[in-house]
């Protein structure tokens, strides 16, 4: 009974700031993970809007493939990664591996061909919609792109929580490239499972906490937007 005492004091004392550490954890997983998001978003936006619209040979493979990557295991990324950012790697030299901008990297793999497979879907929706008010208007396929984007601009900021959500949850990738060090590059997620392994449960459940708020945060987010955009689109 002391024992969870002692526990709950030690969580609360964390969650109100009580040390410098945890909340440098905190910052540098949200810098990781905000940076990684943003950059996938300036890249799959433009991106899967353009699969979406365009027509060529090869456009159903790359399609196909884009929506395995949704599904890719984060330890093989993170792997492949390594190998790249390695000394031994086309890389190496960079000297990118076990720092903050090599788990940046690895989040920016995993999060773009979410936001480029979900970009796709929702322009070629679109299109399908407006195509012949837009054809009337002389707006070819690609320069119906800036239009088509803004007018899903609801739609799209979801699909950017959405990576936003994926990013924040990583744990395989980002440990393989980053090595999880201490006051360097160890986030949320890779102290939940190294204090958890130590026995440092106040740690790892205060992490925990932080972390399912974040969760719960970016879902009400993605939510609200969503009800707004339906609204503005007059579907509800």
């Amino acid at each position: 009974m002391q024992q969870d005492a002692i526990s709950t004091a030690s969580i609360l004392s964390l969650l109100l700031g009580d040390g410098g550490h945890f909340l440098g954890i905190i910052f540098l997983s949200l810098q990781v993970t905000i940076t990684a998001v943003t950059c996938a978003g300036l890249v799959g936006l433009p991106l899967g809007a353009a699969l979406a619209l365009s027509r060529f040979p090869g456009r159903t493979v790359i399609i196909v493939l884009v929506n395995t990557m949704m599904g890719f295991p984060p330890v093989v990324a993170g792997l492949a990664i390594f190998l790249l950012l390695s000394r031994s790697g086309p890389l190496g030299d960079m000297g990118l591996l076990f720092t903050p901008k090599a788990m940046m990297i690895a989040q920016f793999v995993l999060v773009l061909p979410i936001i480029v497979a979900l970009t796709r879907q929702t322009i070629e929706d679109l299109w399908t919609e407006y195509q012949d008010h837009l054809t009337s208007l002389g707006a070819g396929r690609l320069r119906s792109i800036p239009t088509l984007l803004w007018d899903a601009r609801f739609s799209l900021v979801t699909t950017l929580l959405a990576g936003l959500g994926r990013a924040s949850a990583e744990v395989g990738a980002i440990l393989i490239v980053g090595g999880n060090i201490a006051g360097f590059t160890r986030t949320m997620t890779t102290s939940i499972a190294l204090e958890t392994s130590k026995g440092d449960l106040p740690l790892a459940m205060a992490l925990g906490v932080v972390l399912m708020s974040l969760t719960l945060a970016i879902n009400s987010l993605a939510y609200g937007i969503s009800r707004v955009g339906a609204r503005f689109s007059g579907k509800s």
